[in-house]
């Protein structure tokens, strides 16, 4: 039909499981060996689907819905699920379910067991009386937890209930504002980027916990403020351009990476996303700018990020560059980037790393030494490659493989 295989996207129909019909039983496992087939057989193809049909069974029961769901999700995407239809609302991830619940619900989506099923509504019977807690729930037993879990808690969970409350008792344990940020939040998101990685959370719960983070933020900057006018830190301490590069949508670790230098007296100047080289060489000299920070998360990005360092080669920049995303790597980095700029170039494998980083950076007493600690350990990532032996190409035609096709 002369479609591109990355332009077709297969739905394969997500079916009622656990009807009390056999028939029935194994619909969660087709769907997620459909999803593996088309992946291996039709490469370049998407695969989306309809979650909550898998549950329809359970309709009313939210708690154990969403349970099926989670874990449904988890094994599909392992399998090559590229999309699916559901609600963003969902507040259960596959680790929140304790390893009974868990075992149950597998035990049906994933049809290991002749009564399954009927075990599960046994569990569902019970505990009828359950759901699943909403944001504005109060959790009895919350209060005896550290407010470092609770923060934790809150931010993978995207709740903002009780945030000034924990806040406020987290700024008089760790000392400051800026600890509580570059500690017990700081630990909370990078949990939220772990379980995500792992496919045990999913992006609309990740845009709510980027919410919370914010919101907490926003409650801690008036603090910070004044805790920078008491040490005498009236001025910015530098100039920060931070933008996800051409080709990408993602700004959820760029927004953390703005909110991390700011609340470090940073000056940052976001550009957003998809920003083209152009347009980062154009602001970086106009605003004569410290620092320029690159944000990326699909690969894309990689081969962007080399062609926005080539172009501030081009223009005779030397401002050091902060390179970081869930694809970045200290390897890419110094094999790919690096070469292609006289200036430093350096990988943040976190947010809270882009500080200290800036910090060493404009100390003259430390700076040229790190950039020469970091160029020393750059070349010996690239040593430690070993080169490809090749052959010319008429000796390599001359080793091309002769096959009998009448055979």
């Amino acid at each position: 039909a002369g479609l591109a295989p990355c332009d077709i996207i297969f739905d394969p129909n997500v079916l009622a499981i656990a009807t009390g019909i056999d028939s029935h039983d194994n619909y969660a496992v087709d769907f997620i060996r459909a999803t593996a087939w088309i992946h291996e057989n039709l490469p370049g193809a998407k695969v989306s689907g309809g979650v909550s049909n898998l549950s329809f069974s359970f309709r009313g029961n939210n708690f154990i819905r969403e349970a099926m769901h989670a874990v449904f999700l988890y094994h599909a995407i392992r399998n090559g699920l590229d999309m699916a239809i559901v609600n963003p609302a969902t507040s259960i991830t596959y680790d929140d379910l304790p390893t009974e619940t868990l075992a149950l619900i597998e035990d049906v989506v994933l049809n290991r067991r002749p009564d399954a099923t009927e075990r599960l509504i046994d569990f569902a019977e019970k505990h009828r009386g359950e759901a699943v807690k909403k944001e504005n729930d109060i959790d009895e037993d919350r209060h005896r937890q550290p407010v470092a879990d609770r923060l934790k808690q809150a931010l993978v969970k995207g709740i903002s209930t009780h945030l000034e409350t924990d806040l406020a008792e987290a700024v008089r344990q760790y000392g400051s504002a800026l600890a509580v940020i570059e500690q017990p939040l700081m630990d909370g998101m990078n949990r939220v980027g772990q379980l995500f990685g792992d496919g045990k959370m999913f992006l609309p719960q990740v845009v709510k916990s980027a919410r919370t983070m914010k919101q907490a933020v926003g409650i801690l900057q008036p603090l910070i403020e004044q805790e920078n006018t008491r040490n005498g830190e009236t001025s910015k301490r530098g100039k920060f351009i931070v933008a996800t590069v051409k080709g990408d949508v993602h700004d959820i670790g760029k927004n953390i990476v703005a909110v991390i230098l700011a609340c470090n007296n940073f000056e940052v100047i976001d550009l957003g996303v998809m920003v083209p080289a152009e347009k980062i060489v154009e602001r970086a000299i106009a605003e004569q700018a410290d620092f320029i920070g690159l944000s990326g998360l699909i690969t894309p990005s990689l081969e962007e990020m080399c062609h926005v360092v080539s172009e501030m080669e081009k223009a005779g920049l030397h401002t050091p560059v902060i390179i970081g995303g869930a694809t970045t790597s200290k390897l890419h980095t110094a094999v790919k980037i690096a070469p292609c700029y006289s200036g430093a170039v350096i990988h943040a494998g976190d947010a809270s790393q882009n500080p200290l980083i800036a910090a060493q950076l404009l100390n003259p007493q430390t700076r040229d030494e790190f950039i020469r600690s970091i160029r020393t350990e750059q070349e010996a990532l690239r040593n430690s490659l070993k080169p490809v032996d090749l052959v010319t190409l008429s000796e390599a035609e001359r080793y091309a493989p002769c096959i009998d096709w009448d055979t």
